[in-house]
This record gives C-alpha cells, structure tokens and sequence, in this order.
C-alpha cells in the first residue's frame, strides 16, 4: 500500500500492453496530446514478448519512441501495481483542456465525476462510463489525472480513450444548459428513480463520491436529481463507481435506437 501511495501523486507511467495500446491509439486519433517517450521492457521476456516488441518497434519508428532493455527488478521498482507484465512506457503529462462549449456534441452525453477518492475508483467508473458510450468527461479542477498510468490501468485503457476537460461543476452545468442539455444529479433527497426519470439525450450526468457527494450549489443547478433504487433495505451507499456504471448504463438502455 504504500508503495501504490507514494505514487498516487504523480504517475506517467503506464504498466502493461492494455494501457500502452490505449496511449497509442489515443495519439493515433488525435484525442489529446500525451505522446510516449520511450518503452522499457524485461529482457528476460523478450523472446515470450517477440510479437507485442515488434509491434512497439513499429509504433515507435511512427511515433518517434526507443524501445529499451532492462530487468524485472527495475520495472518492479518504478511502478504501482504488480501486473506490468515486463513492458512499460515511460510517457509525457496529458493537457487537459478548460471546459468549452465549442468543443460538445449538440447531441451528447458528458459526465463530470465530483469527489471520488482514489485513483481507481476513478478508473473503475471511466470504464463503465467508456463502455456505456459517454462521449466525455469533466473533471473538477482536483482531480486524479496526475495520477494518469494508475487511472489508464484501471480502467483497462478508456481513460486515454476519452475528450476530458476540466470546469467549475457550476460553470459546466451553465454551459451545458445553454446548448439545451438536461442537468441530472445523482442524489437522494427529492430524487426521482433511474427507472422512471428521462435520461434522453442530450445529457449532462453529474455523480458524487461516496464521502462527500455532490455540493449544494451543483444540486441546484439540477433539472432532476436521480436515485438507484435497491432491492432491499440498505442503509449504505454504492460506490461512486459503481453508481456512475448503473445510471450509465441506463442512459444507454434509454437513448439505444
């Protein structure tokens, strides 16, 4: 564990095959412009690594990056998590872009992420949001993106994959009303249930952690603020996670055509 903290801090580092292809096909489509600055590998695991090390050269020949040797011992000692699976890339910082209304979809689903925790949280709720087909998240101005390689790995790559933007939650919700999208809110009080509220395009989904949710001055800004109904009497609350996945995904059952 404290590995992992001392890393939460800043981290651009991406572990393993599944966040280095994100980065990659983000820079080849142009989402933002974190580039990679070399790929080291474990030479012990380079003849069981041959074809993703050919893939990498030639990414590399494309986008400019050396590949390097080097051993389980040193990757071990520069990254978070276990799972690296004897390659890493060592990348530039992601500029993150102030929210403007110029850069929406008229017709979207955006999702701004207030008060999560910890790095993965974070990811673990980018990926549902990723799979559930959000076309971009707004991140407070505190947020967990410093910590990109840890966010990328838990989130199997979508964190990369995603137009991110940072705003003031009450300056993006005016933004957002003034292109004609719904504000909803996660909430309890005065709330109305997934099941029934109107989660049709276009949408601006605000979801609190599970500590300090969402502010008073965001919940007004509200046109609904909506619940995840349980299935029995349950005094605690879901995961910020956990709860971005289920209001995701009904979103998604809700604008499916």
């Amino acid at each position: 564990m404290k590995k992992e903290e001392s890393r939460f801090a800043d981290s651009v580092l991406f572990e393993g095959m599944t966040s280095i292809r994100a980065c990659i096909r983000a820079m080849e489509d142009s989402v933002h412009d974190r580039r990679i600055l070399r790929v080291l590998y474990d030479r012990d695991k380079a003849e069981s690594k041959r074809k993703e090390l050919g893939w990498l050269r030639a990414m590399g020949q494309k986008f400019g990056f050396p590949l390097e040797e080097t051993d389980c011992a040193y990757l071990d000692s520069v990254t978070v998590g276990a799972s690296h699976g004897g390659i890493i890339a060592e990348c530039t910082d992601r500029n993150i872009p102030y929210l403007s209304s110029g850069t929406l979809k008229t017709d979207g689903f955006y999702v701004l992420i207030e008060g999560i925790e910890d790095p993965y949280n974070f990811g673990y709720a980018i990926r549902s949001l990723y799979a559930c087909g959000v076309d971009g998240i707004v991140l407070s101005p505190r947020n967990w993106m410093s910590a990109a390689g840890v966010v990328c790995r838990s989130s199997a790559g979508a964190s990369e994959l995603l137009p991110m933007y940072t705003c003031d939650g009450v300056e993006a919700a005016g933004i957002f009303r003034n292109l004609g999208y719904r504000i909803c809110c996660a909430g309890i009080r005065d709330s109305v249930s997934s099941f029934d509220a109107d989660l049709r395009k276009p949408l601006f989904l605000i979801v609190g952690g599970e500590k300090r949710g969402i502010s008073r001055a965001l919940l007004d800004t509200a046109d609904t603020v909506v619940r995840i109904d349980y299935g029995r009497e349950f005094a605690g609350s879901l995961s910020a996670a956990s709860a971005a996945a289920m209001l995701g995904y009904e979103v998604l059952r809700q604008n499916k055509k």
